[in-house]
């Protein structure tokens, strides 16, 4: 080894392990957005299901339905639109995505009787 080599695997170990670390918070950011679209599909599915199942009350009812589901699963409705028998919703859910900022993951979802 030549005298201008030396301490240059500690250099390249502080690298390799910066790198890792932003691997790493890249993928829990990733994972993090990922989790939450599937928290607010969820919740925008059950929700349009309970709301469809509601609209026997009227409209206001299936909306008030679709709520209290969305609530209880953390997401909140943006807009709930009865049609007949069938009910669309729409929900989002704040995602802190780091030093990438704020986001929200949005769904939507329509229930209602099969023709």
């Amino acid at each position: 080894m030549s005298e201008g080599d030396r301490g240059s695997a500690s250099v390249i170990g502080a690298f390799v392990v910066l790198s890792l670390v932003v691997v790493t918070a890249t993928v829990m950011w990733v994972g993090a957005a990922v989790a939450a679209r599937h928290r607010v599909q969820a919740a925008a599915d059950l929700a349009a299901l309970a709301g469809a199942a509601a609209l026997v009350e009227g409209d206001a009812a299936g909306c008030a339905a679709a709520r209290v589901v969305g609530d209880r699963m953390g997401a909140v409705l943006a807009t709930c639109a009865a049609e007949g028998w069938d009910l669309e919703v729409r929900f989002r859910v704040t995602v802190r995505l780091g030093r990438f900022g704020v986001r929200e993951a949005v769904a939507v979802s329509r229930a209602g009787p099969v023709e």
